[in-house]
């Protein structure tokens, strides 16, 4: 193994289960140094998890992400901490079964899964210019393609509530959008950034509400492929990222078309505003506190 390779730095957040987990595990396996960013602890301590953390190869950093005083704090020990990355792997997501707010009063799916990849991409983007791959891959899904509607004056509080085809979907074209628009805008300081669908896998856990309507929860437990599926689509999507369009979303491994595409420089609009209008506000008041 070369040097180059030994140096390999991933960011993995929503690394604790599903494909997040087995994501975490291929990179390791693969010779790759991993971070991640996770609120629980990982739903299985395997032989490989206890040696890479043992040698330091794999390095834990533990919040909610969609508490912003509690993001900001893990990317700061993440700028101390970490060199450089090659890759960040914004997979932090689910399905929730309800109506839910983050910390910040924003419709929670929007939080995790449109606002703060956003947040990541930004705050992390000098450690990105310094890695090899400087690329960025978004956890999406294709489920999009079902909205009947897609409503940003109310993404952020939605005024219904419906599982997977609501919010949940939304907030994923929201983000296959944004990442498509800040591509083109030439602040990307040569960063590669692709949102790619995993396809159907089977992320179900034992006493934990899938957040699915019942009938697609029975299909997902019964039909749908080991979360390593998923896993290995992202990997793959990394490896070879620079062939692909900067922007682009991928299903099936292969570009593909996005709905509403009309609103992503809206959409981009939104996020940026909510990140130096919020996040670097909350920064600069921390900032003051500290020195006072």
């Amino acid at each position: 193994m070369t040097k180059s390779q030994l140096d390999r730095t991933a960011l993995v957040t929503g690394a604790s289960s599903g494909i997040g987990f087995e994501l975490t595990k291929s990179l390791l396996k693969e010779g790759w140094q991993v971070a991640v960013i996770i609120r629980s602890d990982f739903v299985e301590k395997t032989e490989e998890i206890e040696k890479a953390l043992s040698f330091g190869n794999l390095r834990v950093y533990h919040a909610d992400l969609t508490d912003f005083n509690e993001l900001k704090s893990v990317l700061d020990q993440i700028k101390e901490h970490e060199h450089h990355l090659d890759v960040i792997f914004n997979n932090a997501g689910g399905s929730f079964s309800s109506l839910l707010f983050s910390k910040q009063h924003r419709e929670l799916h929007y939080e995790l899964q449109t606002i703060v990849p956003y947040i990541i991409y930004k705050e992390l983007n000098e450690l990105l210019t310094k890695g090899n791959k400087k690329t960025v891959i978004q956890t999406t899904t294709e489920a999009f393609r079902f909205l009947k509607e897609f409503d940003l004056d109310y993404i952020h509080k939605p005024l219904t509530f419906k599982k997977l085809m609501g919010p949940y979907a939304a907030s994923k074209l929201a983000l296959s959008l944004w990442t498509k628009e800040v591509a083109t805008t030439g602040d990307s300081n040569d960063i590669q950034i692709l949102s790619v669908d995993p396809g159907s896998n089977n992320t179900t856990r034992k006493g934990k509400d899938s957040g699915l309507p019942f009938p697609i929860h029975l299909i997902m437990r019964f039909f749908y492929p080991h979360p390593s599926k998923g896993a290995n689509r992202l990997l793959k999507a990394a490896i070879h990222a620079h062939d692909y369009d900067n922007g682009a979303y991928l299903t099936k491994e292969a570009s593909g078309g996005l709905p509403w595409v009309e609103t992503s420089a809206r959409v981009l609009q939104m996020v940026d505003t909510v990140y130096r209008e919020e996040f670097l506000k909350l920064s600069n008041k921390r900032s003051k506190s500290n020195e006072s």
